[in-house]
């Protein structure tokens, strides 16, 4: 498979750092196509641990060309001090990270506004939202104008006109000072990609946040502000439909969610502290605790479709090890009507009771476990019964956060 699409199938927050550094061993490009510093992977590689927000998960692989396309939107500041933490860690960030000369930048304005206007949908405030915005709107600032003064100072006049709020010329003198830092690594990524797959280079495209977040697909208008599903892959990096092979989904083997909007299996407070601990369910990016609640097919079943996808990995099983009785949400009731499939209206989703069917535990670690033939049988009833439900593959099963603590299901 040369093209393979790895997205989030749920809220976020699925493991997808953990599923593309286990897949990046064999790929020879990683592209992150959409978001921005919002997003946060984490990556566990024997006692280290490696939260990247804008650089692809692969960068922790040697021999690999990371990239970050044109769909993503850039803090240019956050960018660097990454590159100089992983250089700082030992992992090298030269001519193996390139980065898309047409992708919009996150200018200080920007977090002004988010910060004002996110809070009641719980984004984080970093701007990502108003630069897409800006990018929409035809006025955002690209990578390519910061090593253009001319057309960065026609640009960000035109943007802070009649604003006494922001110093222009200390942001004009520092975003120069940007583009001179970055003026190496901004290519067209769109040609460099498609080049790679004429010659039959292998190339995974990593998502950030997930589908149930997907401005056109998600639970609307609690999302984010970019496309999280497969299709952003493509407009996300300039390569078209045809070239994609496979699309691989990865799910919580319970549901998490950060922030505001409706969330049908959530937990009740008690039990949901009890799982946050166990799961280790704080935000890679914020830190804010998640939200955790049971398995819900209905919205992964969307997500299934929506994305076409090929395969799901499951991770966290192992959060699931103490636990008698398992819970899935397999429909959501409300005014006496039934919903197997995903709806759009937000009052459904806000209102609804879950319809939930239970299953035995397995009651046993499985933090150890190498193979999926050498799983609790109850865990393997678990997990057959997604695959059922979902109508979908398990392709790989994760029990816990290191790189070894992970094995294919077939």
């Amino acid at each position: 498979m040369s093209c393979t699409i790895v997205v989030g199938a749920q809220w976020g927050d699925e493991g997808k750092g953990k599923i593309i550094d286990i897949l990046a061993a064999n790929v020879d490009i990683i592209v992150r196509y959409q978001g921005g510093n919002n997003a946060g992977h984490t990556v566990v590689i024997g006692d280290e641990e490696f939260i990247l927000h804008l650089i692809p998960s692969g960068i922790l692989h040697r021999g690999k060309l990371c990239i970050i396309g044109n769909g993503v939107v850039i803090d240019p500041a956050a960018l660097l001090s990454e590159i100089e933490m992983l250089r700082g860690r030992g992992i090298r960030v030269d001519e193996n990270l390139m980065v898309s000369e047409s992708a919009h930048v996150i200018l200080p304005y920007h977090k002004v506004i988010d910060k004002r206007r996110g809070a009641e949908i719980g984004t984080t405030g970093r701007g990502i939202g108003p630069c897409y915005v800006d990018k929409m709107a035809r006025c955002g600032i690209r990578m390519v104008d910061l090593v253009n003064k001319k057309c960065l100072k026609r640009k960000l006049t035109a943007n802070l006109k009649g604003s006494t709020e922001f110093d222009f010329e200390k942001i004009y003198r520092q975003y120069i000072d940007y583009g001179k830092r970055m003026k190496g690594r901004l290519v067209n990524t769109s040609l460099i990609l498609n080049r790679a797959i004429s010659k039959n280079k292998r190339i995974l495209f990593e998502g950030a946040q997930g589908t149930l977040l997907d401005v056109d697909h998600g639970t609307y208008p609690f999302v984010t502000s970019s496309s999280a599903v497969a299709g952003g892959a493509l407009t996300g990096t300039g390569v078209g439909p045809t070239r994609i092979d496979r699309v691989v989904g990865v799910v919580k083997a319970y549901t998490t969610r950060v922030g505001e909007g409706p969330f049908p299996t959530e937990f009740k407070r008690g039990f949901m502290e009890d799982i946050r601990v166990r799961g280790q369910e704080f935000g890679a990016t914020t830190g804010r605790p998640r939200r955790c609640g049971w398995f819900d097919v209905v919205i992964v079943k969307h997500a299934v479709m929506v994305n076409g996808l090929s395969e799901i990995a499951v991770t966290k099983l192992d959060v699931l090890d103490e636990m008698e009785k398992i819970k899935i949400c397999t429909g959501y009731r409300y005014k006496g009507r039934i919903y197997r499939d995903f709806p759009a209206d937000i009052d459904v989703l806000s209102y609804c009771r879950p319809v939930y069917e239970e299953r035995n535990g397995w009651m046993q670690d499985t933090t150890s476990v190498e193979r999926y033939r050498d799983l609790p049988g109850s865990a393997k009833a678990y997990l057959s019964r997604l695959s059922r439900l979902l109508n979908i593959e398990i392709g790989i099963v994760s029990v816990g956060s290191k790189r070894r603590q992970a094995f294919r299901v077939r």
